[in-house]
């Protein structure tokens, strides 16, 4: 059986910088990679410390892709950021500005907050539930 696992998942952007300083500045992501690709693109990818797969954040490039800015999944949450310690991170993340949705909450699985991204893109911050 060969080893797979998933290394980037794409989210357009509009701006690499922008990007760069919510990504790394507000959530604490490494930069792992900003490499110029020519014509104004880069390649830029930016993951939680320690983490094997990496977000690829890509400046849209026309109307299209424009307009999937921040509606990647159509309104639902669609990532999942995972953290040992839901409430250093609510709070370490609410002092940095990022927006969160709802007051967090505990459920079966977890204690859980959604918060969107500067482009509208929801995310749920989720301390797993102990076994």
């Amino acid at each position: 059986m060969s080893a797979r696992r998933i290394a980037l998942f794409t989210l357009v952007v509009d701006d690499y910088d922008a990007a760069i300083a919510f990504y790394v500045d507000a959530l604490g992501f490494e930069l792992r990679e900003d490499t110029p690709r020519g014509e104004g693109k880069r390649w830029v990818v930016v993951a939680p410390p320690g983490a094997e797969t990496g977000i690829l954040l890509a400046r849209a490039d026309g109307d299209a892709q424009r307009a999937r800015i921040g509606d990647q999944t159509g309104g639902r949450v669609g990532f999942f950021l995972q953290t040992d310690d839901f409430r250093r991170d609510h709070t370490a993340m609410t002092a940095a500005g990022v927006r969160f949705l709802e007051t967090p909450r505990v459920e079966a699985y977890g204690t859980v907050a959604v918060f969107a991204d500067p482009y509208g893109n929801k995310w749920d911050l989720l301390e797993p539930a102990a076994p």
